[in-house]
């Protein structure tokens, strides 16, 4: 009597005490206990106060029974990492890795049901994911929900999305939680899921900041065979929900045993530099699945893309007017179609002449003209070129000029229809050798009822990177779900749209000032971003007087963009005639790197600026971004990246004295000054503004 009531007291102790692990250098804090009703709950502490508070975890499983409660604990174990590792591309050479774990096996007694719910915490944040192991009694199964916690300790300012599970392109409001109301989101392009019962769906990752100056992201990492997780708010109480993206009928994930969750991520400092700098999502990541990665190489990439969004010319050969005669098979030319052999040829001298790696064709291909909108499943077969696009004649001539070519797929989502062809469409490009390709999902997704976010696309955007790496070929998806490290191991996954880019600024509202010192503390921190900065004649009217829309930028600060949005794949992404009226601004994108040895975050403030300076994996040069949100500022940088005892010429490339987003956007002014690791340097960015810097040692 006296072992059995001894160990149901152990029981009891362990059931209610918490387990603590830390972070490495102890200023973060995660306790983990069973509530008296043994549901698995955590809190976080930063250096001592409270950030999370008792929050509980669980899943729930379709027909009714739950992985949420009843549980006991079977172990608990910890351990200490540290494995610094080394990207294929990337922001730095190294990456460290350095986190501790505790691994918490638990059980139903009633269901003889077991999960494992596993802990990392960083330096700059903790993660958690749930582990199914293989078990008699959880073989195949259907998730209904997962209900990971948040419970928050304030009333945060948040930058937040609304939720919509085909799209992230939408410009970010700045509210305090208790204020977040998606009722009011001006959608523009896309549908804002409404309010549930006094809740908002909101997309993560979600950026905040407390009142006395902490900043908080949560987010996700590795989301492999489950849907994206966007979070269910209720204001009121700051507690934030996950929220799984269903299928078509309402399932979220099926799973087999043995098998992981994505990791949920919560990333906390009191300075906003070790946010947009953490790599701790790539961490988060199984490593590289490819052994030969030779192949995957950075690109700078000029392309036949803005020419359509301004209207200049079009992606369909025929014209809208002429579908019918399309469908039929009768394509009569418009005038206007942008994919011609000779418009090619045309961007392919310009790179050639310029030092740019490649080049994009969108539209060469057949079938734009009844794509978008109608849910046709047939509409690409990715192989067969319009008339006016002689492949083969491209080809050689970008060949003979040192130049390669970008493939692009528009899938109009139909995913079924691009399974089919994908084989074929990478012989084709392997056949004319064609190193990327740009995969496009505009649309709702076929089969009908399917979401971008949900677990079927899920896989959809993994395959296709797997099995691009299958022909050694690399993937920048647009329209996907957003990336959460698996870049790390498919680093042929080289870049992705996955929210609102600059091709918004050419036909709507646009994006505010301060979209761009957003991103980097939300989308790009689960990898790199094809933006598609660049653009020099910003304002639209340009090409047509009556248009009102223009880029919410000065030329400065889309220069500065080629820092600040970290991608190996960087498109110029103007017209090469404006490029040819500003060369002196234009050298600055003829030199920036795009692969990097090592990067510094200087200054950093969600929603209102970012300085970054990196170093180029290849040589010895600097670059530096500074970018500001619609208001003006001056700053001080000192300059202690820089190696030591080597004198360094900076070209200084930044908004003129009267330059303006709105009035004068184009104004800037170019000097050239020499410097070394002592010295500092003053920047003025105007509203809207920024200014770039190269940094080349003297001999």
């Amino acid at each position: 009597m006296k072992k059995t009531f001894l160990f149901g007291f152990l029981f009891l102790v362990i059931t209610l005490s918490a387990q603590n692990v830390q972070s490495p250098s102890k200023s973060i804090s995660l306790d983990f206990k069973l509530t008296p009703e043994g549901r698995p709950s955590y809190s976080v502490a930063y250096k001592g106060k409270s950030v999370v508070k008792a929050s509980g975890l669980g899943i729930k499983l379709k027909g009714g029974s739950t992985l949420e409660a009843n549980f006991k604990i079977d172990s608990i174990g910890q351990k200490t990492i540290n494995e610094p590792w080394h990207p294929v591309m990337g922001e730095q050479s190294t990456i460290k890795n350095s986190y501790n774990e505790m691994t918490v096996a638990l059980s139903q007694p009633s269901s003889h049901r077991m999960i494992t719910i596993i802990f990392r915490v960083f330096d700059e944040g903790v993660a958690f994911r749930y582990a199914f192991p293989k078990q008699a009694n959880l073989n195949y199964f259907i998730v209904s929900d997962e209900v990971s916690e948040f419970n928050l300790a304030g009333d945060h300012k948040t930058f937040w999305l609304p939720g919509d599970f085909d799209s992230q392109e939408y410009a970010y409001t700045e509210s305090k939680l208790s204020e977040v109301n998606t009722d009011n989101v001006d959608k523009n392009n896309g549908i804002a899921l409404k309010s549930i019962n006094g809740n908002h769906v909101i997309q993560s990752p979600l950026m905040m900041k407390t009142a006395d100056g902490l900043y908080l992201n949560i987010f996700e990492a590795a989301v492999v065979n489950y849907p994206v997780m966007h979070l269910d708010l209720t204001p009121a109480e700051y507690t934030l929900t996950s929220h799984l993206v269903p299928n078509a009928i309402g399932d979220k994930a099926y799973l087999q045993t043995p098998c992981v969750s994505p990791w949920r991520t919560i990333m906390i400092s009191d300075d906003a530099r070790d946010i947009v700098g953490s790599k701790m999502i790539l961490n988060l990541n199984d490593p590289s699945k490819i052994d030969d990665t030779s192949w995957i190489k950075p690109m700078k990439y000029v392309g036949i893309w803005w020419e359509m969004h301004i209207g200049k010319s079009t992606w369909d050969y025929a014209g809208s007017q002429n579908a019918q005669n399309a469908a039929d098979g009768k394509l009569l030319p418009s005038g206007k179609h942008g994919a011609t052999t000779e418009n090619t040829k045309r961007y392919i001298d310009f790179a050639a002449k310029y030092g740019f790696d490649g080049v994009l064709v969108e539209g060469w291909d057949v079938g734009w003209e009844d794509w978008f909108g109608n849910w046709k499943e047939n509409v690409f077969d990715f192989t067969t070129p319009y008339p006016d696009f002689d492949i083969k004649a491209v080809t050689d001539y970008a060949k003979a000029k040192g130049i390669k070519m970008i493939m692009h797929h528009e899938t109009s989502g139909s995913v079924g229809n691009y399974e089919r062809h994908l084989d074929r469409a990478f012989d084709l490009m392997k056949k004319y050798g064609y190193p990327a390709v740009k995969t496009g999902y505009v649309g709702k997704i076929i089969p009908r009822g399917e979401y971008h976010d949900g677990q079927a696309m899920v896989n959809h955007f993994n395959f296709v990177a797997q099995r691009a790496a299958d022909y050694k070929l690399m993937v920048n998806s647009h329209e996907s779900s957003r990336p959460t490290g698996y870049s790390r191991t498919y680093p042929n996954y080289i870049a992705a749209e996955a929210a609102r880019g600059n091709e918004f600024n050419a036909w709507s509202v646009g994006n505010p000032p301060m979209h761009e010192t957003i991103l980097p503390f939300t989308r790009l921190l689960g990898g790199p971003m094809d933006y598609t900065p660049g653009i020099f004649e910003i304002k639209m009217s340009a090409y047509d007087p009556s248009k009102k829309e223009q880029v919410h930028t000065t030329l400065a600060k889309q220069l500065a963009l080629y820092v600040t949005m970290y991608s190996p794949l960087q498109m110029a992404a103007d017209l090469p005639e404006n490029y040819e009226q500003h060369l002196d601004a234009f050298q600055f994108i003829r030199d920036v790197a795009v692969d990097w040895q090592d990067s510094k975050y200087l200054e950093a403030e969600p929603g209102d600026y970012l300085t970054v300076a990196r170093k180029d994996k290849q040589s010895e040069n600097w670059f530096l971004g500074a970018i500001t949100d619609e208001h003006a500022r001056y700053t001080e940088l000192k300059l202690d990246f820089l190696s030591p005892n080597k004198k360094y010429q900076a070209v200084v490339y930044q908004d003129g004295a009267t330059a303006d987003w709105e009035k004068n956007p184009k104004s800037y002014v170019i000097k050239t000054i020499q410097v070394t690791s002592k010295s500092k340097i003053k920047l003025h960015l105007v509203s809207g503004g920024g200014a770039a810097i190269s940094f080349k040692p003297i001999n």
